[in-house]
């Protein structure tokens, strides 16, 4: 039985926003996020500045709520409140970003009607932040999924212009020949469009029927159909590596918070 968190939870990280903020300077870009929080926090989260400063700026009137100047301290932001400082929109959420090692007959959905398993449960103990999984793994695969509350890296990270890495091991019902393995090497016609894996290999150590599989395509059970094209059956099918990440000290149905290197890696040199 899959336990829905580790048995001692990871500390949460607090990202330095100031490097992000700095970070996203030089490449040309803005940070995005929303929350509901006093006001000084909400723009500290936002990565402007610290808390004692953020008073500084409200004092000053340089900060505004929903088009109006706010100068109180302790005015509280509600959900749905548009926060503005020189005529950026600021969002107060802490970001949040983890990886999950995903077992199998979980769905990646944040709810479900049917009342399945989803893959939310085994991340709740996360904290408040409301995170959700960066693109799908399908019922029956498992391996590693990305879940955050930072839109603008969630829609770089699933974005096909973006290519991001993914690594997956494969075991098929049966050996591969050699005729369908170099047909995999060039690519195939699905009926969605071609389809080619950037690298193909055999990985199980003298077993036929497991490959290592790397692509860069974003497509709905895009292994299971070239793999089913060529009249395979997959018996397993485990992502071990997304976007640099890896599965290293993160057990199946564990996961963990990526430090910040790897956020910054992802978000601004990726």
């Amino acid at each position: 039985m899959v336990s829905k968190s580790p048995a001692r939870n990871p500390r949460k990280p607090e990202y330095d926003q100031s490097k992000m903020r700095e970070i996203a300077r030089s490449k040309g870009r803005d940070q995005k996020k929303s929350a509901e929080t006093r006001l000084n926090k909400y723009i500290a989260n936002a990565g402007i500045c610290s808390r004692r400063e953020a008073d500084d700026l409200i004092a000053q009137g340089m900060v505004k709520v929903n088009g109006k100047v706010v100068t109180e301290m302790g005015y509280k932001v509600q959900k749905g409140d548009i926060v503005k400082y020189q005529g950026k929109t600021l969002s107060g959420e802490a970001p949040v970003y983890l990886l999950l090692n995903k077992p199998k007959d979980f769905i990646t959905t944040t709810s479900d009607p049917q009342e399945r398993k989803t893959v939310m449960e085994l991340v709740n103990a996360a904290g408040e932040e409301r995170i959700f999984p960066v693109g799908r793994l399908d019922r029956a695969t498992t391996g590693l999924l990305l879940f955050t509350n930072d839109g603008d890296l969630a829609e770089k990270l699933t974005h096909p212009s973006h290519q991001v890495q993914k690594l997956y091991e494969v075991t098929l019902d049966r050996p591969i020949e050699k005729d369908d393995f170099l047909k995999l090497q060039e690519g195939i016609t699905l009926e969605d469009g071609f389809a080619k894996p950037v690298d193909v290999a055999i990985v199980g150590g003298g077993d036929d029927r497991v490959l290592g599989l790397e692509i860069h395509m974003g497509r709905n059970r895009i292994v299971r159909r070239m793999m089913e094209h060529l009249g395979y059956s997959v018996e397993k099918l485990d992502r071990v590596m997304y976007a640099g990440l890896t599965k290293k000290d993160v057990s199946r149905g564990q996961w963990r918070y990526l430090t910040e290197k790897e956020v910054i890696k992802l978000k601004y040199f990726l």
